[in-house]
């Protein structure tokens, strides 16, 4: 069988689980995703079955759409909600307003640089930066280009600061929501992360993991989609 299946991936699961769960109910040879999402984060996977593993490069290139929100006040060594959390130290002075929240976020828009997250998949040396971070060896790499196309604050109810995003691939959330905290001087970290979009496949048109886990192989392919 042969097709592309969006599912909306739960929290507190990996990518591959998603992946290793789909191969093995339906006996699946090929199966391989578009876009790791981290265990926090929930939305949109781009599943790819068959023949359309050979094709995950043209996925994987697509703009993503989240919506996000971040916690002020506070860093993470694996800068979300997942990590060891730490409180950060009071700044002289007012705390920030809605005004310059924005001011900042606006700063984040358009072509940035951005530094992959000490845990994360980037490599060094073969090894993957994660892989080292948790040995207790934190190597700085190159930072690299990306583009955040739109990135919108949907709600501010401090600490807690609610955005939405669309960005090119290779953007790091994770690390925008905490260049935005040290911006802002006070530190953030992600705290809540769903994917919307993944190129032309939205949320819309993602089944649950728990409506799979009653599905045929018929009723499946019957959620297939077979265009590139």
């Amino acid at each position: 069988m042969d097709g592309i299946l969006i599912v909306d991936k739960p929290k507190g699961c990996t990518s591959h689980d998603i992946v290793d769960f789909i191969r093995k109910k339906f006996g699946f040879k090929k199966v391989g995703h578009a876009g790791t999402l981290d265990p926090m984060a929930t939305g949109v996977l781009v599943i790819l079955i068959g023949k359309y593993t050979k094709s995950s490069g043209s996925f994987l290139g697509a703009d993503k759409e989240y919506d996000a929100t971040l916690t002020l006040g506070a860093t993470s060594d694996t800068l979300d909600a997942y990590g060891n959390i730490t409180p950060s130290k009071p700044i002289p002075g007012p705390v920030p307003g809605i005004g310059t929240i924005e001011e900042v976020f606006g700063r984040f828009t358009g072509p940035i640089e951005q530094m992959p997250p000490a845990y994360s998949a980037v490599k060094f040396k073969g090894k993957k930066l994660y892989e080292l971070a948790r040995k207790g060896i934190i190597v700085k790499v190159e930072p690299r280009k990306v583009v955040i196309k739109k990135l919108e604050i949907s709600k501010i109810d401090m600490p807690e600061v609610s955005f939405t995003v669309t960005c090119s691939k290779g953007t790091y959330i994770r690390q925008l929501s905490a260049d935005i905290g040290s911006a802002l001087g006070l530190g953030a970290y992600l705290s809540r992360l769903r994917r919307t979009r993944s190129g032309r496949f939205k949320i819309e048109e993602a089944i649950a993991v728990e409506q799979l886990k009653g599905l045929s192989p018929d009723e499946l392919k019957a959620r297939l989609r077979y265009d590139e």
